[in-house]
């Protein structure tokens, strides 16, 4: 039997289509610089999927689209041979990425409430992409806000705190926007608590300390939720950047809300961090972490760099799969020219962007970087460890429900660097050319 090494790279300074595969046939040897070890005998977490953001943006945009660009669009994202996202974020009410400020209900007893805004934008959306994956999705709901009737600031933006006396209307009402997606049939398994509890935004924001979370969770939505029949509802904690999400976990995790919590969620926005994902598995390894939001912010970065932007992420997303991620979800599936739309201006970049001027659906080149990885990182995949030789050469492995090696390479740097491959004694020599993103596969064959 021979071992074959399958690889298939983007390279370049950003264009779309420096892109090329190759086959490389392993070989005794001892070679001891330039290598990257694969132990398959060694393994971390495993994988549920990749995913992304269905906002009122995106579904105001997408509507914009032909037939023909919405096909491509959701070609992309969910058919099981290319991307193949699997989980669907969407806010609770209104975010940044709305047009505007909304609340499906104003009044207590829910008399007024209206699932309108859902329908016309997010819907539409959200039913060709399960068209397209032959499947039902699993949903992810968030809050940025109660409705502002519920809090201390009477606004739904620049912070403000839940009134006490409103925990258990609101409580209630994440309730009823579970049961308004079920009873029409779509898939919600996981909410998190807040948006963003430690940011006051001058969009849609709510503030709580973990105390305050934990307090809610056990007297308010954990019961209301067994009330109504959605005990199966996975509840993931903080749902913030990472530089806090152990302390959060070990603020609010005990004996009493062991069972009542399945993980923790985090952005990207503070840094790495990934030591903090250590300290996590290490103390709570029942929980799943998972990137819940992730992109470009153009606030802070060039929105015309694209080979940066994509490393930037790629970078991320290899830290946090090499630091026990479950589940990567990407923040909005689609926006138009500008980053947006989005009401306070909070602009950013999406994998695709659709220039509304030219009526042009634009993909990014980071689209492409995701889905070297959705190549490699499949659902059900369990990460193996791995170790690199230099940090300008990042790497994730994994072992595919079948036994398959997979996993993803990337260059950092603006020159060609070698890679000597090492599995179970035997070496593959390639090359990774400057500013790179591979997957690749180990496969055997008969000599």
């Amino acid at each position: 039997m021979n071992r074959i090494l399958q690889l298939s790279m983007t390279y370049g300074n950003g264009a779309w289509d420096q892109h090329f595969r190759q086959s490389v046939l392993f070989r005794p040897g001892e070679t001891e610089n330039r290598v990257i070890n694969l132990y398959p005998e060694v393994t971390r977490q495993t994988f549920d999927g990749f995913g992304g953001a269905i906002t009122e943006a995106a579904g105001s945009v997408y509507a914009q689209m032909d037939r023909q660009q919405k096909q491509a669009l959701m070609d992309a994202y969910f058919r099981p041979d290319r991307m193949n996202y699997r989980f669907i974020r969407i806010p609770i009410d209104s975010c940044d990425f709305s047009l505007g400020q909304y609340e499906a209900s104003s009044k207590p007893d829910f008399s007024d409430f209206s699932f309108s805004r859902v329908e016309q934008s997010i819907l539409p959306m959200l039913d060709d992409a399960e068209k397209t994956a032959g499947r039902k999705l699993s949903l992810m709901l968030t809050p940025w806000s109660p409705p502002s009737y519920m809090k201390t600031s009477g606004r739904r933006d620049h912070g403000g705190k839940l009134l006490p006396e409103y925990a258990d209307v609101w409580a209630e009402y994440i309730c009823r926007y579970i049961l308004e997606y079920r009873k029409r049939g779509y898939l919600v398994q996981a909410l998190s608590i807040q948006n963003e509890p430690k940011a006051v935004q001058t969009w849609d924001s709510c503030i709580f300390t973990p105390q305050e979370e934990k307090d809610f969770l056990i007297r308010h939505l954990h019961p209301a939720l067994g009330r109504h029949g959605l005990s199966d509802i996975q509840i993931f904690l903080w749902d913030h950047n990472k530089e806090r999400v152990y302390e959060w976990m070990r603020s609010i995790l005990d004996e009493e809300t062991d069972q009542m919590v399945a993980g923790a969620a985090f952005h990207w926005y503070s840094g790495d961090h990934f030591e903090a994902l250590d300290l996590c598995r290490q103390l709570y390894p029942d929980k799943k972490l998972i990137v819940s939001e992730s992109c470009i912010e153009f606030s802070k970065f060039d929105p015309h760099d694209a080979r940066s932007a994509a490393q930037l992420l790629c970078h991320e997303l290899m830290g946090d799969l090499n630091h026990g991620v479950s589940a990567f979800i990407d923040w909005n599936l689609l926006l138009d020219e500008k980053g947006g739309p989005n009401y306070v201006g909070n602009y950013c970049l999406a994998p695709f962007l659709y220039d509304t001027a030219q009526h042009n659906l634009v993909p990014h080149l980071i689209s492409q970087y995701f889905e070297h990885f959705s190549h490699a990182v499949r659902p059900g995949a369990t990460g193996i460890a791995a170790t690199r030789y230099s940090d300008e050469i990042e790497a994730t492995a994994w072992k595919q429900p079948d036994g398959t090696l997979t996993g993803v390479l990337m260059n950092r740097t603006g020159e060609i660097r070698p890679v000597c491959l090492r599995l179970d004694g035997l070496e593959a020599d390639l090359m990774m050319y400057p500013f790179s993103v591979a997957d690749f596969s180990v496969t055997e064959e008969t000599a």
